[in-house]
């Protein structure tokens, strides 16, 4: 069995965020294992530099990932830690992924100074969102608010919003809340199907440091881990290798699991949802089995309509 590493060295993006949440992984490393000598390697890849267009059309997820994949095969970093959000659904097969302790709220949050909610916005009223799964479900449901492209940090969001250049804008509440800025949660929107992986930690590594494996097991919650896997397995069937409006929540009770999916268009006008329910020990199977029920309810033809669009 391979002893524990007496050094580890974790790369990170550079933003707020992401340094937060690297920090929280060490901590937790630092208070099991005292001797571990912990270093934070940070990075600034391509998806924070490019700020000027939608992630859609850059290259997607892949962006805030990618370079720190390259700073683990090129042993400038151990462990890289991801928002799980943010990691493609297929990854190398010489890289490991893993959940790192028990998921944070999973929701979307509402952001405004000047309203209570989406319904209390009047028409017209800017929202800001980063997302094309966001916009596809708020467009559906609210037809008369107007949706406008935002990029950037959390802290760069928020400034966006108070220089008023958005009425309101949505972000994830679990990013908000481990910035220790949940009092700018003004609600949350149950309504909206997360995307995958929401509010879940990622730990990523070389497949054959077994002796990484072994340092991150103690820190697996159970209940995320399966709706990790029930997650991407949807995720994997439904997205393929495009940017699409895609997403997907597994709520985790004793030993069932119960997954809601949902894929659409960008402008709203078509949306498919539906749900499955079975037990934890099946939530790969459970993730695609939803994810083919999405496809055949209209979900390939959006898929289809998608790749016909232009970039």
């Amino acid at each position: 069995m391979d002893a524990i590493p007496e050094r580890l060295r974790i790369a990170t993006r550079e933003s707020r965020l992401a340094l937060r949440q690297t920090e929280m992984v060490a901590g937790a490393l630092r208070a099991r294992h005292p001797s571990l000598a912990v270093e934070i390697v940070g990075m600034t890849t391509r998806g924070d530099r490019v700020l000027d267009r939608p992630l859609a059309q850059v290259g997607g997820k892949g962006l805030f990932v990618k370079e720190l994949e390259a700073a683990l095969e090129e042993d400038r970093a151990d462990i890289a830690v991801h928002s799980m959000k943010d990691v493609p659904m297929r990854i190398a097969p010489q890289f490991a992924l893993a959940s790192f302790g028990p998921r944070e709220n999973p929701l979307d949050a509402f952001c405004s100074a000047r309203h209570a909610g989406l319904a209390a916005m009047p028409a017209g009223s800017v929202v800001g969102t980063s997302s094309l799964r966001r916009e596809c479900q708020l467009r559906s449901r609210f037809p008369a608010l107007a949706f406008r492209a935002l990029r950037g940090n959390v802290n760069t969001r928020l400034a966006k919003l108070e220089a008023g250049e958005y009425d309101a804008i949505i972000l994830a509440c679990a990013g908000l809340k481990r910035l220790g800025l949940e009092t700018r949660i003004r609600a949350t929107l149950p309504e909206l199907v997360p995307a995958i992986g929401q509010g879940i930690l990622g730990i990523e590594h070389l497949a054959r440091r077994a002796d990484l494996a072994r340092l991150l097991a103690p820190f697996e919650d159970a209940a995320t881990g399966y709706a990790a896997a029930a997650e991407r397995a949807l995720g994997l069937v439904v997205e393929g290798s495009c940017e699409v409006p895609v997403g997907g929540l597994a709520r985790v009770s004793g030993d069932e699991l119960r997954l809601e999916g949902f894929i659409g268009l960008p402008d709203g006008t078509r949306e498919v949802r539906d749900s499955v329910s079975g037990p934890c020990a099946d939530a790969q199977r459970l993730g695609t089995e939803l994810g083919e029920r999405l496809l055949a309810a209209g979900g390939r033809e959006i898929l289809r309509t998608l790749a016909g669009s232009p970039a």
